[in-house]
C-alpha cells in the first residue's frame, strides 16, 4: 500500500528536503504540500492523505489548532514534527489527538519508518520525547499536567481493561509497535490492533502516548 502524505511546514526550504526524503521510498507518496496551518486543515479536506506531516509552530493557524481540525474531523492521521525541547504546544498536540511526535533531527530512515507505522494505525514517539513528555507528566510540569489525560492515581483507570488489554497497554507505554506487541504476546497483528483499539477506547485516549501516560500513572509500567 502506498502511503499518501500532505507536508505541513511553512518553510519552503525545509518542505522540499522533506519531500525527496520522503519521495525516494516507493512506498510514499507526497500528494500536496502547505505553508500555513489553514492551507494543511484545507489541503487535507481536499486531498484526503493518510498521514499529514505537521510542523507545530506555523502562521494563520499553529500546528495545535490545524491538528485538532483534521482529527476531529476524521481526516488523516497527524505525524507532528516538534524540536527537542517540550513546550505547551506538545502537549496540546497530545490533547489533540496527534499520532506520534518526530524530532526535526530524526534521520531519513526514522521519517520514513514513523510515517508508515503512523499509517498503519501505529503511534510513534522519539525517545526523547517520550522521556521528557513523562518526565514532565510524573513531576507535574506546570502547563502539562492539564494539557493530557490523566487517570485515576490508584490504577482506577484500568479496572474496565482484561488481563490481555493490560498486557498489550504496559507494552504500548514501552513504546512497542503492533507487530512487535504481536510478536512479544504471540498473537497476530490483527488481534494486536483490535486489542489497541479497545484499549484507547476503554480508558478514553485519542493516542496511544496518551495511554502509555495513563499505563505509567496507573504503575503498570
Amino acid at each position: 500500500m502506498t502511503v499518501r502524505v500532505l507536508l505541513a511546514e511553512d518553510h519552503a526550504a525545509v518542505r522540499a528536503g522533506l519531500r525527496l526524503i520522503l519521495e525516494a521510498d516507493p512506498g510514499i507518496e507526497v500528494v500536496g504540500e502547505a505553508g500555513d496551518g489553514h492551507a494543511a486543515v484545507t489541503n487535507t479536506r481536499a486531498l484526503r492523505p493518510d498521514v499529514v506531516l505537521m510542523d507545530i509552530q506555523m502562521p494563520r493557524l499553529d500546528g495545535v489548532e490545524a491538528t485538532t481540525q483534521i482529527v476531529t474531523e476524521g481526516l488523516a492521521a497527524v505525524l507532528v514534527l516538534t524540536t527537542f525541547d517540550l513546550d505547551e504546544y506538545v502537549f496540546s498536540a497530545l490533547r489533540a489527538g496527534a499520532a506520534g511526535f518526530l524530532l526535526k533531527s530524526a534521520s531519513a530512515a526514522e521519517l520514513t519508518a514513523a510515517v508508515h507505522r503512523v499509517a498503519t494505525g501505529d503511534g510513534v514517539v522519539a525517545p526523547e520525547v517520550t522521556r521528557r513528555l513523562l518526565a514532565a507528566f510524573a513531576s507535574s510540569q506546570p502547563g502539562a499536567v492539564e494539557q493530557v489525560h490523566r487517570p485515576e492515581p490508584d490504577g482506577g483507570a484500568l479496572t474496565g481493561l482484561t488481563e490481555r488489554e493490560q498486557d498489550v497497554l504496559a507494552l504500548v507505554a514501552r513504546g512497542l509497535s503492533n507487530q512487535e506487541i504481536a510478536t512479544t504476546l504471540v498473537i497476530t497483528e490483527a488481534t494486536t490492533k483490535t486489542h489497541v483499539s479497545r484499549v484507547l477506547a476503554k480508558l478514553g485516549c485519542s493516542s496511544r502516548v496518551q495511554a502509555a501516560i495513563v499505563a505509567r500513572e496507573a504503575g503498570l509500567t
